[in-house]
């Protein structure tokens, strides 16, 4: 248990809408919202975009009807993550610790850079917020505490005052837990909050306020993780290893309908890639597969298999992923996406080698997978693309380089 550390929680405001208005500076001021796909739902929303009523989650036909003054514009998730990435480098060169949470939050450091910056707590969260702007032209919002929950509620709170900057130390944390919903605390949601309001615990300072027996006897370790982290005992420090994901997905909406089963295993490889990818830069491979299909009706079917050893090759995650598919598929049905879940990953440092496996033919494919990625890194991103193309090409799957290659 580390006590009197300060950090900061920085969240980058509506992140997805403000790398759009990074990329065209012209969306500035204007209602911005950003949809899964071209058939998908609002997954992010500018304020002037709130201010006209746009629900989250919205489907897009109906948001265009109902707020036809509002701009929508397709994720574009590979540009995000570059920014993303450009705004945690600003935050390492200020701290030499810090914890990347999601794609737009970040736990930094805050302990002795007032001695190094010359600033109080405050001063470095305005500082910090002044450089990932100027630095990056993201907006972020900056809470700083002495626990994760703690810096958390401050950033939410934040997010209503002026200088998005708020700071929860000895004089203001009590003041913030008693204006703090107990179901807005982080990791209780709505579903506990009801039961514990059951129990007469309103806000967050009533949660602190009850006997430690008590919230064990209810709650066990959690609940007592969360009251020590709520009155400024940090319990969960910094850490600035890579943790494994739960889980790595990725879909995209179709341009159009379609009940081509040709087309949708194309569109499966594209993502079973862009997923091994992503594990291979973290050095871990999954046991787990899981395909799934939204139709034209947004009714969505899944199914998931355990892989017989842990993969992170393409072709091989694909012969799981295509019967899958196969299961899943009916001819009749329009489909309006598809998707890819990995689970279940073990480090590749880690991994053992399978008595039965053809080891030799793994490490090929691990190299043709680092190479695929060396190809994208130089040249662009799908310079290489993977794909399942029709019965009368004498390749079945392989690598479609341009569309003349699969003639």
């Amino acid at each position: 248990m580390t006590n009197q550390k300060y950090i900061a929680l920085v969240d980058c405001d509506s992140f997805f809408v403000s790398c759009e208005r990074k990329l065209n500076p012209e969306l500035n001021g204007l209602p911005v919202s950003v949809v899964s796909g071209e058939r998908g739902c609002v997954i992010a929303r500018s304020k002037e975009a709130k201010q006209l009523g746009v629900p989250m989650g919205i489907p897009l036909f109906q948001a265009v009807e109902k707020y036809p003054e509002c701009i929508y514009i397709p994720a574009n998730h590979y540009a995000y993550t570059k920014i993303s990435k450009t705004v945690m480098s600003v935050l390492k060169d200020f701290s030499p610790n810090v914890q990347i949470y999601s794609i737009d939050e970040a736990f930094v450091d805050f302990t002795g850079l007032t001695k190094l910056y010359k600033k109080n707590y405050y001063e470095l969260g305005k500082e910090l917020q002044t450089r990932v702007w100027e630095g990056v032209n993201i907006p972020v919002t900056i809470g700083v505490s002495t626990s994760k929950t703690l810096a958390k509620l401050a950033s939410d709170k934040a997010k209503n005052s002026k200088t998005r900057v708020a700071l929860a130390g000895k004089q203001t944390r009590i003041k913030l837990l008693k204006n703090t919903e107990i179901d807005e605390v982080w990791g209780i949601g709505r579903k506990l909050g009801v039961r514990l309001k059951g129990y007469g615990i309103k806000t967050a300072y009533d949660f602190t306020n009850r006997d430690n027996g008590w919230i064990q006897k209810r709650f066990g370790k959690n609940g007592l993780v969360t009251k020590a982290e709520l009155i400024g005992t940090m319990i969960s420090p910094i850490s600035n290893e890579t943790e494994l994901p739960k889980s790595v997905s990725d879909s995209k909406s179709f341009l159009e309908f379609t009940s081509d089963l040709n087309f949708l295993r194309n569109e499966l490889s594209i993502h079973i890639h862009s997923c091994c990818k992503r594990l291979r830069k973290i050095n871990c491979k999954c046991s787990v597969v899981g395909v799934f299909v939204k139709t034209k009706d947004f009714r969505t079917y899944y199914d998931k298999q355990t892989l017989e050893v842990p993969l992170d090759f393409e072709f091989d995650i694909s012969k799981t992923a295509f019967k899958i598919l196969d299961k899943l598929y009916n001819p009749s049905v329009l489909y309006r996406s598809i998707g890819v879940v990995f689970e279940d990953f073990n480090k590749t440092s880690q991994e053992q080698l399978f008595i039965f496996e053809n080891n030799t033919k793994r490490e090929q494919n691990e190299k043709l997978g680092k190479s695929l990625d060396k190809l994208e890194k130089k040249f662009g991103r799908n310079i290489v693309r993977t794909g399942f193309v029709d019965k009368e090409v004498p390749f079945k799957q392989g690598f479609l380089t341009t569309p003349q290659d699969a003639e």
